[in-house]
């Protein structure tokens, strides 16, 4: 799709919505991060007026602009609205207007350029630090003479798998998606990572021609496939793609190749053919780490888990928001206080295990194992447990080190088959895995501090 068109398209959006809002301050009421915010005692009305003024002009009442940078993507603002506005969008496209308003064209460029060279760098070296080439093949990674590719007349599969890009670091939970699929006998096709991004990181700087491209050519991909069904694992890009790019997308063009579905829902859907798999008794009090920002997929979740035999879960009563741990990083002492929060439950209820749903909270919490009575896992090494299989989580085993010369001398033999930079790898592992780490553990930590 042509810039011109991705924009006219995508500000009729942004110009209907505007039109629809009533700024009755219903979606600000249901946000659960006024408080945290330091907005709380604001007007609504007011505030929510003043988003409107801020996505026309980038600019509006200080309140207003704070609520948009605060924003977690929880999306309770969106079931909120009587009048079909998602709040959450608005929200994000006033957060573009000040990116954009703030500076120029080519600046906002270059950040874009060198936050997506750090997170292809970040991607590349820790899932090679964990896994061989093959490995990296199944999941659709390495180099294209490498990966498996589709026959000329291979039949359509049922659904792409579209990993996202972060979750390659901790690959065991995608590898874990793809022996679920083959148990229940699903085709796939597997795409991901950087060069399938979702354009999230230049539309957060407000380079939207260059977001729209990199959507268009993952999306094309898509297409191309000709499954109808993608299956999404990253929350980042199913909100990307569902609420920014393909309703775009299908404005500009009249058609809708395909539809997107949360890999958790997408098994839910499936579980009375899943339940004949999960033979093994997995005796364990499990509580789930919840963030609501997609629809169902936390509710979803529990119902899994509860047809896993053996396991009880069990409820910290603690609050659930956000979209994933990522998105609460706007708010670094409420989300450390979340958190906390949360391993003390966890403790005091005497759970088996914490375990996550997404990658970003389980690189965020699994270090604390170490620390707490408990194990933190992902969600999916139970249902693979009770399946009969498993994948060592690579990712944590390195992280609960806290010490990068013992990770560097655990992972001597894969840099030296990738063909890695020591030094790289080394800054990557301090700077990308071990500072990713917004509660800090018990103790000092035992790894250089970042310069």
């Amino acid at each position: 799709m042509s810039e011109i068109g991705f924009e006219t398209s995508f500000n009729g959006r942004v110009v209907d919505m505007l039109d629809a809002c009533t700024a009755c301050g219903a979606c600000f009421n249901a946000c659960p991060i006024t408080k945290p915010a330091g907005i709380a005692d604001a007007d609504p009305e007011a505030i929510t007026s003043g988003i409107l003024d801020v996505v026309r002009q980038g600019t509006g009442p200080e309140a207003s602009r704070k609520w948009a940078s605060s924003c977690i993507l929880s999306g309770d603002c969106i079931e909120a609205c009587d009048y079909g506005v998602n709040l959450r969008f608005l929200l994000t496209v006033a957060r573009v207007s000040m990116a954009r308003a703030e500076k120029e064209l080519k600046d906002r460029r270059r950040l874009g350029v060198e936050s997506f060279h750090k997170l292809n760098q970040d991607v590349k070296f820790l899932s090679r630090l964990q896994l061989t080439e093959e490995t990296l093949a199944r999941l659709g990674q390495g180099p294209a003479s490498q990966r498996p590719a589709a026959p000329e007349d291979a039949e359509t599969p049922d659904v792409v798998f579209y990993t996202g890009c972060n979750v390659l670091k901790t690959p065991h939970i995608a590898l874990l998606c793809l022996d679920i699929m083959d148990t229940l006998g699903a085709t796939y096709r597997v795409m991901g990572g950087p060069t399938h991004c979702c354009g999230v990181i230049q539309f957060r700087t407000g380079d939207l021609d260059a977001s729209s491209r990199m959507a268009d050519n993952t999306l094309n991909q898509f297409t191309k496939t000709k499954s109808g069904q993608v299956l999404a694992w990253c929350p980042s890009c199913f909100v990307q793609f569902t609420e920014n790019m393909l309703p775009t997308f299908e404005r500009a063009t009249g058609s809708r190749p395909f539809e997107m579905t949360p890999f958790i829902r997408f098994l839910r859907q499936n579980l009375e053919r899943l339940r004949p798999f999960l033979r093994t008794r997995v005796e364990m009090r499990v509580a789930l780490h919840r963030h609501p920002g997609v629809a169902g997929v936390m509710e979803d979740a529990e119902e899994i888990l509860r047809a896993v035999p053996g396991v009880e879960l069990v409820d910290l009563k603690q609050p659930a928001v956000g979209l994933q741990s990522v998105n609460l990083a706007v708010l670094p002492a409420y989300k450390r206080d979340v958190q906390i929060k949360e391993l003390e439950a966890a403790r005091n209820f005497g759970v088996d295990a914490l375990a996550a749903v997404y990658h970003s909270d389980h690189r965020e919490l699994c270090a604390h194992e170490r620390d707490w009575p408990f194990r933190i896992i992902n969600m999916l090494e139970i249902v693979g447990e009770s399946i009969g299989f498993r994948h060592e989580d690579r990712y944590k085993h390195l992280k609960m080190m806290q010490d990068v010369d013992a990770i560097m001398n655990e992972c001597h033999d894969l840099i030296a088959h990738h063909g890695l930079d020591s030094e790289k790898a080394r800054n990557v592992v301090i700077k990308g895995m071990i500072a990713d780490q917004p509660l800090p553990l018990v103790g000092e930590l035992r790894s250089p501090t970042p310069q």
